[in-house]
């Protein structure tokens, strides 16, 4: 049996699909479902059972161990200002699955954050020596809370109080399918591909920055199908343990990631420049690139698909496809 946190969500629900796929039964996934549609985001799954958050404690008291213990929940919001909120969520309820796990010796990844890079000045390096993290700004809420997670799981670690396998896993830009529920936290293929079918020019943020041009900004974009394909390559290899970047290791800009919705839809994409907003020019990431030679020396050596081919999947297979629900 494997408990899926955040099961529901966008990269939860693509886990449970993969998971599902791979032949792994018994899933049990824990979630709010709310009242919108994010039920459809699991709704072709074969599930154990489904566990309210608030529940997770109780159903775990009392049993032996799980298969794994797949911990994707958390208030993802990089704009959240309630940090009592973000501390019981984010930070508490992981050293409490963390402590269950070692405990019953149950594996445990997690979901890190490449926010916890801070603007990057430092680089994207996942060393995990209790120096290199301590040098870390993460700029928001949400980062400052995996990244305190991530300090304290190494601690625990070192200490020799751990599951018997961990990972955290620090996620870049990550788009796919069922990310509708997510409203404006949607990636920006979600956004724009119908707008870009329709003929509509798609703003993006100028450049306010000397040396780099309007809409250049470069992020790490990976598929969320690659990134199924790397925790299910971590529950097959057991032995592997540890703060893992996740991203492809390209840096690609934005006016890329239109165009390839463009290339997708078979039309040109029409792009125009707006003025970023004052109040979140002082901590926008003009670059983000995730160091991926942790992961590849552990020995992960499947490749991730280039930018335009994960984005053709993407907008063909889903988001114009009449269920665009995995």
């Amino acid at each position: 049996m494997i408990l899926v946190t955040g099961g529901a969500g966008f990269i939860g629900s693509n886990l449970v699909a993969d998971l599902e796929a791979a032949g792994r039964g018994g899933l049990v996934v824990a979630d709010s479902l709310g009242r919108e549609n994010k039920w459809r985001n699991i709704a072709k799954r074969n599930l154990r059972d489904v566990v309210f958050p608030a529940e997770i404690e109780g159903w775990l008291a009392g049993r032996p161990r799980l298969d794994a213990v797949i911990h994707m929940g958390a208030d993802s919001s990089t704009t959240a200002t309630d940090g009592d909120h973000v501390v019981r969520t984010n930070f508490r309820l992981s050293t409490r699955l963390w402590d269950w796990c070692a405990a019953t010796g149950t594996p445990f990844v997690y979901a890190s954050s490449a926010a916890t890079y801070g603007d990057g000045a430092l680089g994207f390096d996942d060393d995990a020596a209790p120096e290199a993290l301590a040098r870390l700004r993460p700029l928001n809420l949400y980062g400052w809370s995996k990244h305190l997670f991530d300090r304290w799981a190494v601690e625990r670690a070192a200490e020799g109080h751990a599951p018997p396998q961990w990972a955290g896993l620090k996620f870049f830009n990550v788009f796919g399918p069922n990310e509708g529920h997510k409203g404006d936290m949607r990636s920006l293929v979600a956004k724009t591909a119908r707008r870009v079918a329709a003929g509509e020019t798609i703003p993006l943020f100028r450049s306010h920055r000397d040396g780099i041009a309007h809409g250049e900004q470069r992020r790490d974009f990976v598929s969320v199908k690659d990134c199924g394909a790397a925790v299910l390559w971590l529950l097959d290899h057991p032995e592997v343990s540890g703060l893992f970047n996740l991203g492809t290791g390209r840096a690609r800009s934005f006016n890329d990631l239109i165009r390839a919705v463009g290339a997708a839809l078979g039309v040109d994409a029409h792009i125009a420049y707006v003025d970023m907003p004052g109040e979140i020019r002082g901590q926008y990431q003009y670059f983000t690139e995730a160091r991926m030679g942790r992961l590849r020396a552990a020995g992960f050596e499947r490749p991730f698909a280039a930018l335009e081919d994960s984005v053709a999947d993407y907008v063909r297979s889903h988001l114009m496809a009449a269920d665009e629900y995995r």
